[in-house]
């Protein structure tokens, strides 16, 4: 186990090092339902990632992507994520049969800050979320509806760190392994690297809109 000088056990020693004074709109920002401010970030906000919790502990974090607005805000309570057709792993609805609690982090590309979502989910299957959420006639079977609890949008101080939305800053796209690479190194497959991304190609190809 890593040896280190202290860990953290209890909320006291916490504040002691990260105290509250001066961060009094960081506490009060915090609300408990969409207002116009959130529906609006929502609906610029083509990028999400979602975090949810088996019932052993383990948390699975999730991206999904679509056109900007794919989240509907269906009213100030609740929200609306279709589901498109992914790997087939279902982590994320795997674990909100077992625990419903679920976060979301909507990103805008190229702004700072983010908008954080907390509260309960439940897989659905109906007609009229699915007509609705269509997309060059391919409809989303499943959604999450998601009954909100909390929600706060927050500074853009990683995003200024990470340099992220500047492309100048960017590391060369090759020094980043790929999918298929992983493939290679973690699953006994008699193929070739060129092979396995083959087919990743043409899964983007065929099972995209």
């Amino acid at each position: 186990m890593l040896e280190v000088n202290e860990e953290i056990a209890d909320l006291a020693r916490l504040r002691e090092l990260l105290p509250t004074e001066g961060f009094t709109n960081t506490f009060l920002k915090v609300s408990d339902q969409l207002n116009p401010v959130a529906e609006k970030f929502i609906n610029a906000a083509p990028f999400v990632v979602i975090a949810t919790k088996s019932s052993e502990g383990l948390i699975d974090v999730s991206p999904k992507g679509d056109p900007a607005g794919f989240v509907e805000v269906y009213d100030g309570k609740t929200l609306i994520i279709p589901d498109r057709l992914g790997n087939h792993r279902v982590d994320g609805f795997r674990n909100i049969l077992e625990d419903p609690n679920i976060a979301i982090l909507f990103v805008v590309p190229g702004h700072g800050d983010t908008l954080r979502v907390a509260g309960k989910a439940r897989i659905v299957k109906d007609r009229a979320i699915s007509e609705r959420h269509a997309i060059k006639g391919r409809q989303p079977l499943l959604a999450l509806v998601v009954d909100v609890e909390e929600v706060f949008m927050h500074c853009s101080k990683a995003f200024i760190r990470s340099r992220l939305w500047q492309p100048n800053h960017w590391p060369d796209r090759k020094t980043a392994p790929t999918l298929a690479e992983w493939v290679i190194e973690a699953v006994d497959r008699e193929q070739t690297l060129d092979e396995v991304q083959d087919d990743h190609s043409d899964d983007e190809r065929e099972r995209l809109y």
